[in-house]
């Protein structure tokens, strides 16, 4: 009967563990004992994960080459834990660098996050907070309304022209943005749900009454994108800078540091580095920015005003054109009142909004609409930049708060007394302490 009783707990043993095999195999079970939960998702991120009713596509356009591609499939796993009808796949950017383009895919590559036929994209670094964020996004739906001002030789949101911005709005609609022309001709003032108004580099003198509507509507608390020109001095638009308290200083800016790029025409300002803000955080890329005005804020103002675009120090304000036929002659002249830079051409402006249905109002005047014209919006980041200016305006910049969670045993203080003793310790005392072991052991085996 011992022998039965022995065969019947092996083959219990054997069955047991062939069915633990298989549930293992269809059944998965994930522990988290670290503290604070930092291998799991914040509850926030898990939040926004539960408003997403259908699946998400999850493409990496990321080179093979590195470790990359191992990093973000280690963050998605996290997302997949919560939401199993989430999918990430990758594709190596190099093997069609046209489609790439197209999309925007740039530097060290980037993802699209694919839900309900919308589209978010998530640059370096690619990390929980950012993809909570496109994910938050994708998940309040809803179109937003981005009305350009048309009538007086503005750009055109839908134009193929070179000056148009076509390209950039193709791509942005994607994300649930759509853009309507806005004819002061046609209509009184500015018409409601409209998030966002564009006034892209007019040509033509603004009537006054298109300018007095822009300004009843920013002093509704209505947000507003305005671009600008150099030479643009005369179009009527004072009241608009009035009411924002900028200036368009005269001039156009010229800058040396675009040569160490290979960019001969000084009248394109090369951007790589970027003043602290919510449209540049952690924004790394390489921007151009053709023919750009300065811009100054005026003092004593209800806006709050922040330099998000800056030329470099050896840049100032030309007055004097430039034959890019002829060598260069131009020259730094403060008699004739030039002034030297640095010097800003990008304001982020925001206030609490005088509209009750609005807790802040938000505008961006920039010194060049050329950066996203179909010509440039190509350049380097010039399209991830137009798309953080448009994120902000329409209070898409920050989402997800997530707390920080890092190790909370990463950092040890300790007195010099304290160092000294640890030194010594490892140093003298623990060495000692081997020896006269091994002494000790040694000794006695011989007695033996």
């Amino acid at each position: 009967m011992r022998r039965f009783d022995r065969w019947f707990v092996v083959i219990g043993l054997v069955v047991a563990t062939g069915c633990i095999g298989f549930l293992s195999s269809r059944h998965a079970w994930t522990f988290d004992w670290t503290r604070g939960a930092r291998a799991s998702l914040a509850p926030e991120s898990v939040a926004v994960l539960e408003k997403l009713r259908g699946p998400v596509d999850v493409v990496g356009y990321i080179s093979p080459t590195g470790p990359l591609r191992e990093q973000i499939a280690a963050v998605m796993e996290r997302y997949v834990r919560e939401k199993n009808d989430l999918r990430l796949s990758f594709v190596d950017p190099d093997l069609d660098p046209a489609a790439s383009r197209q999309l925007g895919i740039s530097g060290d590559g980037a993802l699209l996050v694919r839900y309900a036929g919308r589209e978010e994209r998530v640059e370096s670094p690619i990390n929980e907070r950012n993809l909570s964020n496109a994910l938050e996004r994708l998940a309040r739906g809803g179109e937003r309304i981005v009305a350009f001002v048309t009538g007086d030789g503005e750009r055109q949101a839908d134009g193929h022209a070179n000056a148009d911005l076509g390209t950039f709005m193709s791509q942005v609609e994607r994300r649930g943005i759509r853009a309507v022309p806005l004819n002061f001709s046609q209509t009184r003032g500015v018409p409601e749900h409209t998030d966002l108004v564009v006034l892209a580099s007019p040509v033509a003198p603004l009537p006054a009454a298109s300018v007095a509507a822009l300004v009843d509507y920013v002093r509704g608390g209505g947000n507003v994108l305005w671009l600008t020109e150099p030479d643009n001095l005369d179009l009527g638009t004072g009241p608009l800078a009035d009411v924002l308290g900028i200036r368009v200083l005269p001039g156009v800016l010229v800058d040396g540091q675009g040569s160490t790029l290979n960019v001969n025409d000084p009248r394109i300002v090369v951007l790589g580095d970027y003043p602290f803000h919510a449209i540049t955080r952690a924004f790394r890329d390489t921007t151009l920015f053709p023919q750009v005005s300065a811009l100054a804020q005026v003092s004593a103002h209800e806006w709050a005003v922040v330099p998000f675009l800056r030329s470099g120090e050896r840049s100032w304000t030309a007055f004097g054109g430039i034959d890019n036929d002829k060598p260069s002659t131009v020259a730094f002249h403060p008699e004739a009142g030039e002034l030297k830079g640095p010097l800003d051409f990008g304001f982020a402006l925001n206030r609490l909004s005088p509209s009750p249905a609005k807790s802040e109002q938000r505008a961006v005047v920039i010194g060049d609409g050329d950066f996203l014209s179909n010509t440039y919006v190509g350049n380097g980041g010039n399209r991830a930049l137009g798309e953080r200016i448009l994120d902000w305006l329409l209070g898409d910049d920050v989402l997800v708060d997530l707390p920080s969670r890092g190790a909370p045993d990463r950092v040890i203080s300790l007195s010099q007394d304290g160092l000294n003793l640890v030194t010594f310790g490892f140093l003298v005392a623990l060495p000692l302490l081997l020896l006269g072991l091994g002494g000790g052991i040694a000794w006695r085996r011989r007695r033996r």
